[in-house]
């Protein structure tokens, strides 16, 4: 098979940069089993202090997770959720009783994101020590509005412009598409959704945020959950693995999208 219509094996094609890119946001996140004292501030302090010269700025939050059972809600729970701001808000780390994550609106390369996501790890490792992870995590947001979403079926693929290439777009109000795929040698799995959002909606309130007009968006979310206890938190082998996620959703961002949707966005294909 031709490397361009198998994105989900194989070298990743080169980066085209663009100048003006539609992607919204990017998030890296590890999950691990439930430490009781990221509660307190008196522990998270150290952690503060091993990034605070990038991100500056703490803003706890409290979280609410809810537990399903076969009645129904079960049980809900508050949690804090620690959120370190650089000072333009640009980038968030968010540090829980579960999980650690790392996000921006304004990403600019691969290798900084890479870079950046090392820092928090490291703190993390050594001011918090979750010694095993549950799940590792990656995902990219595209949209497409405005003028391009009229010429959507010029800038992507016909399959994954689905209705919207056809006579019924004029009619559509929402089209969403959702496909899982299992990575080569078990090494995760990818979700990928797809589709048109009708105005002041969205998929996601955490990560995607309603905007007035209708738009198209690319969400690809890699990751692998891990058996209890079957995964180390190291730093150098988490990054790598975050690495090679974030490479073969840019294969898959590739393979969704046409020369003319490069050009759109200021690139040089």
């Amino acid at each position: 098979m031709n490397a361009a219509d198998t994105p989900l094996a194989g070298p990743p094609p080169p980066e085209v940069p663009l100048t003006d890119p539609p992607l919204v946001r990017v998030i890296a996140q590890v999950r691990f089993p439930l430490i009781a004292s990221l509660e307190k501030r008196e522990f998270i302090a150290s952690f503060q202090e091993a990034i605070r010269e990038f991100y500056p700025v703490l803003r706890p939050e409290e979280g609410r997770s809810v537990v399903l059972g076969s009645q129904g809600v079960v049980d809900t729970r508050s949690n804090t959720l620690w959120r370190f701001h650089e000072a333009r808000g640009a980038w968030r780390v968010t540090l829980a009783p579960d999980f650690l994550a790392l996000e921006t609106t304004k990403y600019t390369s691969r290798e900084d994101f890479m870079e950046r996501l090392r820092l928090v790890l490291e703190a993390l490792k050594e001011h918090v020590d979750p010694q095993v992870l549950d799940r590792l995590g990656v995902r990219y947001i595209d949209r497409v509005s405005g003028e391009n979403l009229s010429a959507l079926p010029q800038l992507v693929r016909p399959e994954v412009a689905g209705i919207l290439g056809s006579p019924l777009a004029a009619r559509a109000h929402r089209a969403v598409s959702e496909n899982v795929f299992i990575l080569p040698g078990n090494a995760g799995q990818i979700t990928a959704r797809w589709g048109l959002l009708a105005p002041q909606s969205t998929i996601d309130p955490g990560a995607l945020d309603p905007i007035d007009e209708p738009s198209w968006i690319l969400d690809t979310d890699a990751f692998q959950s891990f058996q209890t206890g079957s995964r180390r938190l190291d730093v150098d082998s988490a990054v790598e693995q975050a690495r090679g996620f974030a490479e073969r959703i840019y294969s898959i961002f590739r393979w969704a999208v046409t020369n003319e949707f490069l050009r759109r966005y200021g690139g040089d294909p």
